[in-house]
């Protein structure tokens, strides 16, 4: 009799653990998803330049090579050649949608450059910058002493015209959203910058070396108020598209990048 009712209490236990441990369909949805958004695919593994073909075209440009583990636009290569196409790259076998891009770069003084996402092909009468978003890679204590960009910012209305506007400057999403410069650290020219973006329809947010220092909402009434009163007021395609390829900018200047990976969100 003792012992039947040990076995019936010890059965009783174990339902009850099996139960309470039981994973509802929430947590399982949950844990499904985190497994499948932190699985990370490398967009270039510092060997093969696969994938990578310029936008618009079937080949890379010339002058962008995969040298010293870094996928880099080299201008000894790139503009003393006879090339009439345009330098901007493309990672070309995937569309992306909602993601997490980690990128590490560097550039050399007076460097310019981008990271763009969300890019389309073939759209008439409009390039990369008329149709992506890009985050802002530039040399902001140097550009200007290099490249006059007094010009450039008269026609677009912004003061201080002879010096880089916030908007311009690293880490910016280009002419629409300023890095914080209060959390924002950005390594000399010649050292390894990381940068990470993030983007969902809830929110898009800018790291810069391990500080998060930018965060929006895309197709807001404040991104739609800044894209209508800006340098893309006249630009149909500007950020309209919610999925795309991953770019990297070409601006006429050396530029590294390495380790360059993304995951679905």
């Amino acid at each position: 009799m003792i012992r039947t009712i040990t076995l019936l209490l010890l059965t009783a236990s174990l339902f009850s653990c099996k139960k309470e441990t039981k994973t509802s369909p929430e947590e399982k949805t949950t844990t499904e998803t985190a497994t499948i958004s932190s699985e990370w695919m490398y967009l270039f593994d510092g060997v093969s330049t696969a994938g990578w073909r310029a936008y618009n075209g079937t080949e890379l440009p010339p002058g962008w090579i995969a040298k010293d583990s870094a996928l880099t636009f080299d201008t000894t290569l790139g503009l003393e050649q006879d090339y009439t196409g345009g330098q901007d790259i493309i990672y070309g076998l995937q569309e992306f949608e909602n993601f997490e891009l980690y990128v590490e770069w560097k550039l050399p003084e007076g460097g310019n450059s981008g990271i763009f996402y969300h890019l389309k092909e073939h759209i008439p009468n409009a390039g990369p910058s008329n149709i992506s978003p890009e985050y802002q890679l530039i040399d902001d204590e140097n550009y200007t002493k290099i490249h006059s960009v007094t010009e450039y910012k008269t026609g677009l209305g912004y003061e201080n015209p002879s010096q880089l506007h916030p908007l311009q400057k690293t880490a910016a999403d280009y002419a629409m959203y300023p890095a914080d410069e209060a959390v924002k650290v950005l390594n000399p020219t010649g050292e390894w910058n990381s940068t990470r973006i993030l983007f969902t329809p809830e929110k898009v947010e800018h790291w810069l070396n391990g500080e998060k220092v930018l965060s929006f909402v895309p197709w807001s009434e404040d991104w739609y108020a800044k894209k209508n009163a800006g340098k893309w007021k006249d630009e149909e395609y500007y950020g309209k598209f919610k999925s795309g390829y991953i770019g990297f900018q070409d601006h006429s200047s050396p530029i590294w990048f390495k380790n360059v990976k993304i995951r679905k969100l």
